[in-house]
């Protein structure tokens, strides 16, 4: 009766008449079986992570380098903008120091008006026919100039004592005849006067921007 279990007489069995008794190729099917689960477990536990750790190494070595160059390229994009907030930022403060500056500029230049009164006050006595008559001399009008201009430390830096002796010995020009307007009295003077109003507008930028460089170094 033939093995239910074994239909077609495809039983295996060790031995059985026709096979030639050979039951090696058979023996082997586990010894195969155990070595190909061996295989995929070394495999998937050194194999296989080993190839994906080399794959993210040559990954990080191919990112790296664009990664560099996408920050770079960034970089270059905003410095243009980084270098107006620069500017921007340092006329800001070169303003608030200004601002301080010009106040001071301003009281300077209220005691130059002083000054320009007495000079024009000085020629007009040089220039008037009458000046002989007058109470106060053209020579004590320019020693008062030199002494008031000296005391004031506001205008100490503008150095006017030579500017002052060059008016009072150079300055010749008068108006015509029945002027009575002091303005028009003068040229050299009048040259002076500018020169040292520039002067103090120039003092105001030179002091504000030394105040924006120790800033800067702090």
């Amino acid at each position: 009766m033939d093995n239910l279990n074994d239909p077609q007489g495809g039983n295996i069995i060790p031995g059985r008449q026709g096979d030639g008794g050979d039951s090696s190729k058979w023996n082997c099917v586990p010894f195969v079986s155990v070595v190909g689960i061996a295989a995929l477990r070394t495999y998937y536990t050194t194999l296989l992570p080993l190839r994906f750790q080399n794959k993210i190494k040559e990954t990080k070595v191919e990112i790296y380098p664009q990664a560099l160059d996408s920050q770079n390229q960034k970089l270059e994009e905003e410095r243009p903008h980084m270098r107006l907030e620069i500017k921007n930022e340092i006329s800001r403060e070169f303003q608030k120091a200004l601002e301080i500056e010009k106040k001071q500029e301003q009281s300077a230049l209220e005691v130059l008006d002083q000054v320009e009164y007495r000079l024009m006050e000085r020629q007009w006595d040089y220039c008037s026919n009458l000046s002989s008559m007058r109470p106060v001399k053209k020579e004590d009008l320019e020693k008062n100039l030199l002494v008031y201009s000296a005391k004031q430390p506001l205008l100490a830096h503008l150095k006017m004592e030579d500017g002052l002796s060059d008016i009072f010995k150079n300055d010749r020009t008068c108006a015509e005849y029945l002027n009575t307007d002091k303005r028009k009295n003068g040229s050299l003077m009048w040259l002076y006067l500018k020169y040292w109003k520039l002067q103090l507008t120039l003092q105001s930028h030179k002091n504000a921007e030394a105040v924006l460089n120790t800033q800067t170094k702090e």
